[in-house]
């Protein structure tokens, strides 16, 4: 039995590694940490016999261990509750699927724990990558990623360790806006930018695809996860979602992984890498496909991913203020306090605000994202 602890277990991510071990049959979950939906995580713990869980809202906490004071289950809460499970000795892999930078402490620790990671977390790479890959490496233990796109490169990476990279295509769908023009993105709603053609997600990350931005921290994590420079990333609309991304060698080769747009297929090759384990879903039907599209992607229109790019260049603290100004607008945006083109405009104002740091240090990095949003909050 291959044991697993996994924060997120309420988000999209965390319930499909569920899903996961349900059909498996030979995980053991060790524990199992959310936000604040105590109901759904006492069924999770009911079934799945953790013997830790935590919720970052201490309130959510207590009335977790009212729900479940019959069980034998250490019930944790904030920050604290994120270390013990990132780092307690029954657990092989942790899985990082919290959003934000609360994944970077924990994925710290559980690293200098000896744990392998199922990353999930982007956040975690775009801020702190020059912090974590060296701790990684130094501590020999594999960052396994579960984002479909990353996984897809490292699956095309196998067997290649000998052969340099000449370029990394990174997929995007493009989103439920792909083609439309900025004139075409004054009124749009919320409801609208949560209709995405081909994958089912959290909100905040589908509004993210939506704007582009999730592919901006695709790109700055792949940068890290690959050890690649940045004009050795491109990145390709495919809408069809089928080529999850491609790897060109120097010899003009291209390897790339295909399948169907599910969330279950990375993740389970991160959770038992190197083997592969049969998976229940639908398979791709190249008769059904007959062709596969390209597209560059419009800069002009998604200021978002061309904002990534600039993060990047400039680097230092930089990709923080672009990662925590996007959370931030995010959250505006879903509440109907701004528009969707303010998102990009929020973010490039935070960037141009923030005081810069060339290496920062974990307590910098959160400094940054402190003072990301005390401006927006000061402005908007």
């Amino acid at each position: 039995m291959k044991k697993i602890a996994i924060l997120g277990s309420t988000g999209s991510i965390g319930t499909q590694t569920l899903d996961i071990v349900r059909e498996q049959k030979d995980l053991q979950v060790t524990a199992l940490a959310a936000g604040r939906n105590a109901v759904l995580l006492e069924k999770q713990i009911r079934e799945f016999h953790p013997k830790m869980a935590a919720l970052w809202d201490e309130r959510a906490a207590a009335d977790l261990r009212i729900r479940i004071k019959d069980l034998d289950v250490r019930v944790l809460s904030g920050m604290e509750g994120l270390l013990t499970i990132a780092q307690m000795p029954e657990s092989e892999i942790l899985v990082t699927a919290i959003v934000g930078m609360l994944g970077i402490r924990p994925t710290i620790v559980a690293i200098e724990a000896g744990k392998n990671i199922a990353l999930a977390n982007k956040e975690t790479l775009v801020t702190a990558g020059h912090i974590i890959m060296p701790l990684a490496r130094k501590k020999n233990i594999s960052i396994l990623p579960v984002d479909s796109e990353h996984s897809a490169i490292f699956q095309s990476l196998n067997g290649e360790q000998e052969n340099a990279i000449h370029k990394i295509l990174l997929t995007a769908s493009g989103g439920p806006f792909r083609g439309k023009k900025t004139a075409d993105l004054q009124n749009i709603q919320v409801e609208q930018a949560l209709q995405h053609p081909n994958w089912s997600m959290g909100k905040k990350i589908t509004i993210d695809s939506a704007t582009m931005v999730n592919k901006g921290l695709e790109v700055m994590e792949a940068k890290w996860l690959f050890d690649v420079e940045l004009e050795q990333i491109q990145v390709l609309v495919h809408p069809q979602s089928v080529i999850h991304s491609m790897v060109e060698y120097e010899d003009g080769a291209v390897i790339a992984q295909l399948g169907t747009p599910d969330m279950r297929l990375p993740i389970q090759y991160a959770l038992y890498y190197p083997k592969r384990r049969k998976l229940s879903g639908k398979r791709l039907d190249f008769f059904e496909l007959a062709s596969l599209a390209f597209e560059k992607p419009d800069l002009d229109t998604f200021q978002g991913l061309k904002l990534a790019f600039t993060a990047m260049k400039q680097g230092g603290n930089i990709p923080t203020a672009y990662n925590a100004a996007n959370e931030k607008a995010v959250s505006l945006f879903l509440e109907n306090k701004i528009s969707f083109l303010q998102i990009p405009e929020l973010i490039q104002a935070c960037m141009e605000q923030c005081s810069y740091k060339e290496q920062p240090n974990v307590e910098q990095i959160l400094e940054t994202e402190a003072e990301v949003y005390a401006y927006i909050e000061s402005r908007w």
